[in-house]
């Protein structure tokens, strides 16, 4: 049995040890488990290690009908992440193989970040830390002032357990929560002290918007250039969801033209994006992040950990304890 380890060479754990000791102890020492650094280019490459393997752990790499035709003993796919929109799911589900995201290791993480995106957008330190470091000016006025945190309304779309979460921790920060999510009763937000509403009310009322949600075909392009034109009180934009679900054009356009004040940024369209070339890249009022919302050392060892058990589980048909099947459901 041969377990293959596979992502983008950014997007790999920095250490291997403990997916490894797991896998062993679940399937036994006599398993085969490779590691391989993934690049696009090296496309056919990758078809070479996967076509005798019976699980695939990855979070990045595009799973399409491609692919599952090179792999024609995979079992099962387990995504070390809280998406799955890199697997095409009917191709999957045509040749029996599970698909296995982790729904549950960075909730505290991401919502921390949230907070300190809000904060530190709202008071421009990455253009105060500029104008320190660079231009060695010291001038409190020389950028514009914001309300406090405390007067102004947190939108967050997307109100799952992460958005739950920012929910509570900005509680007591913010003047007002509202929030937009059709598959969340009002009594749960009610309970939470947050509003439920439409998209339509929450862009128009929200000083600050966070977006917490995953990726879906619905979804995708969410924030576009209609979306962004209806923010009335020119809010800070934080993505922490996907890439795909914001218009990057549109986002630019948005800061050009005033249409919010700042950005922050945990994810872009591409997980191996050209920075030197990126047009949202060097801008005082937009905060950009590695895709590391979720990174500390305990969500680090409960992503490996669990996403290591879905393929235990998995393959020795306790598919009851797999944190998360999201296809053969028929």
């Amino acid at each position: 049995m041969k377990i293959l380890i596979s992502d983008y060479v950014d997007s790999m754990m920095p250490y291997h040890d403990l997916e490894i000791k797991t896998l062993k102890e679940g399937l036994g020492d006599d398993i085969e488990v490779e590691v391989y650094v993934y690049s696009d280019d090296k496309r056919e490459e990758f078809y070479e290690h996967l076509k005798d393997a019976d699980a695939l752990l990855t979070a990045f790499i595009q799973m399409n009908e491609e692919a599952l035709d090179h792999a024609p003993n995979l079992k099962v796919i387990s995504i070390n992440a809280t998406g799955f929109d890199n697997v095409d799911l009917d191709a999957a589900d045509k040749r029996g193989i599970g698909v296995c995201p982790v729904g549950e290791y960075c909730t505290q993480d991401v919502s921390e970040t949230a907070i300190a995106y809000m904060m530190a957008l709202n008071k421009y330190l990455k253009g105060y830390q500029k104008m320190i470091d660079v231009d060695h000016n010291w001038d409190y006025a020389g950028l514009p002032a914001n309300p406090r945190i405390e007067n102004q309304t947190l939108g967050i779309v997307g109100f799952g357990k992460i958005g739950k979460c920012t929910a509570k921790k900005a509680k007591g920060l913010c003047a007002e929560i509202i929030a937009v999510d059709p598959n969340v009763d009002k009594e749960v937000a009610d309970s939470l002290g947050v509003e439920l509403t439409t998209k339509e009310d929450l862009l128009r009322r929200s000083d600050i918007i966070i977006n917490h949600m995953c990726l879906t075909p619905e979804n995708h392009h969410y924030f576009n250039s209609e979306t962004f034109a209806m923010m009335e009180k020119k809010p800070i934009f934080i993505n922490l969801g996907r890439g795909l679900s914001v218009d990057e054009g549109a986002l630019q356009y948005a800061l050009d033209n005033g249409q919010i004040r700042a950005a922050g940024m945990d994810v872009l369209y591409d997980e191996t994006p050209d920075l030197a070339n990126h047009p949202l890249v060097g801008r005082d009022n937009v905060l950009i992040t590695p895709h590391s919302a979720f990174y500390s050392t305990t969500s680090t060892e409960d992503l490996m950990r669990l996403s290591s058990l879905n393929i235990v589980y998995f393959l020795t048909g306790k598919i009851e304890k797999v944190f998360k099947l999201v296809n053969l459901k028929k």
